[in-house]
């Protein structure tokens, strides 16, 4: 009677001990095989919308995107475009010191050449100064083409900056749920070494009895080990799952933390709606058109070359020359000349003969507005490939998840059947063991199933743009 009694008890510890159906639905935590010492804070909670904030500020290939597209906003100016004038102002003092002689071809009335002038250290300076401006009007419309290209290609990289927010927020959607996958799979190996322990107290107490032999205990104690084995290693792939995640948020690695959200899978997405959410909101698609734009202003601009160029021009200058040794006839004397006024024009130029290296120019501009095309086209063949091939998963994935939710049931069923069964002696400590294995292996493939559902959606919504709202672009 004591020995039922004390079965009894084993068995109501081990009932306790088993999971639950919702538990691969439940937020789970980093298992702690020892206690924790008080002065050991326990590792923070974060939620997915807390990781993808940090990752917003602190990715750096986010970072980087970002500061492109702040040199693509600053070169959108008129100046940029040659629109406005240019001034420039220009300064020069010279200093000079020289040695100086002067002969004459003319001779005296006796015929002896008349004598050479001489001057040793002879100074002179010049101070040139001047403030010139030129401003081009009229250039076959070219200046105008070129500030529509800069919006363009800000545009573009600012469409580049919303795919990397969007293809960043993916990879850290996937790998904070592959760190609950993980934890969650930790859990289950935890729930089965709970079992794998009653199963040992259970044949304990069966041999203190004499109703079993000891191999039995030492068989259940080397599957309790070889579980023990496996959770170890699985802390091993929840602490690389946790080290790629703060990679991703631009975190130290070894930062500990515990997911608070559970992988929750939408079932909800239609392929149509998706496939016009990719035609409108797709970055990577929008910016293959607007790289067609910028190919066309391209070929504009080499055309608009071929018109004359007129532009203004106009200065005021500054000439002053100082010469200190200077001869008034015979005579050495010092001079100082001085000029200052303003000056303006009109310049012009017209091509007429360069090589038929316009034609050359053009002729390639052509071929980069077709190349620009057939991006597009590659652009989008290539996502509505990855839409195909993403929503087929998540319909697969949707369809197997359903599947392993009741049989995880099932599973867990059997196990409380065989446990029973193994106490009242019907059951072979084998089949037992494998009644568990099997509940393991449920409990596994029902968080990679819900796992790769959760990707299979991300990957959609990825495509479709609907990761990210406009707002966190900005």
């Amino acid at each position: 009677m004591q020995f039922r009694s004390y079965i009894s008890r084993l068995l109501s510890a081990a009932f306790l001990a088993l999971p639950f159906a919702s538990m691969a639905q439940q937020p789970v935590l980093m298992p702690r095989q020892t206690a924790q010492p008080q002065t050991v804070a326990p590792a923070a909670p974060l939620t997915l919308a807390q990781a993808i904030q940090i990752g917003l500020e602190n990715n750096y290939n986010i970072r980087l995107s970002r500061t492109d597209e702040q040199i693509a906003d600053n070169n959108v100016t008129r100046g940029n475009a040659g629109q406005l004038p240019v001034v420039n102002g220009n300064f020069s003092r010279n200093f000079n010191r020289n040695n100086i002689r002067q002969q004459f071809g003319t001779r005296d009335s006796l015929g002896n050449p008349s004598p050479a002038r001489v001057v040793n250290g002879g100074t002179s300076n010049q101070l040139n100064a001047n403030v010139a401006a030129t401003w081009t009007i009229f250039d076959g419309f070219g200046m105008f083409i070129a500030y529509d290209r800069l919006q363009a290609l800000n545009q573009s990289q600012q469409l580049l900056t919303r795919a990397t927010l969007e293809e960043t927020v993916g990879s850290i959607t996937d790998a904070y749920f592959a760190v609950v996958r993980e934890s969650g799979t930790i859990k289950s190996i935890e729930a089965a070494l709970k079992i794998g322990q009653a199963r040992i107290d259970l044949t304990q107490a069966r041999v203190d009895v004499g109703v079993s032999a000891k191999v039995e205990v030492l068989t259940a104690r080397v599957d309790y080990n070889a579980d023990q084995s496996a959770l170890i290693q699985q802390q091993e792939a929840l602490t690389t799952a946790k080290i790629n995640l703060n990679n991703l948020l631009g975190r130290t690695p070894s930062l500990d933390f515990s997911p608070a959200d559970s992988i929750v899978v939408s079932r909800n997405l239609e392929r149509d709606a998706i496939v016009q959410a990719i035609r409108q909101n797709n970055p990577r698609l929008q910016r293959a058109k607007t790289n067609i734009e910028v190919a066309t202003y391209d070929r504009k601009l080499v055309r608009a070359s071929r018109f004359p160029q007129v532009g203004l021009t106009t200065g005021y200058n500054l000439n002053r020359n100082i010469n200190n040794a200077a001869f008034a006839g015979t005579q050495l004397t010092s001079s100082t000349n001085a000029t200052r006024g303003l000056n303006y024009g009109v310049v012009a130029s017209i091509p007429i003969f360069d090589g038929f290296n316009r034609t050359r120019l053009e002729q390639n501009a052509r071929i980069g507005e077709e190349q620009s095309q057939l991006l597009l086209d590659q652009t989008q063949l290539q996502l509505d490939a990855d839409a195909e091939q993403a929503y087929a998963r998540y319909q697969n994935r949707l369809q197997l998840l359903d599947l392993e939710e009741a049989n995880i049931l099932l599973a867990r069923e059997n196990v409380a059947i065989a446990l029973e069964r193994y106490r009242l002696g019907l059951l072979t400590p084998l089949v037992l063991r494998e009644a568990q294995r099997t509940q393991l292996d449920a409990e596994v493939r029902l968080l990679d199933i819900r796992y790769q559902a959760k990707q299979a959606e991300t990957t959609l919504r990825r495509l479709s743009g609907g990761l990210v709202q406009e707002p966190a672009t900005r």
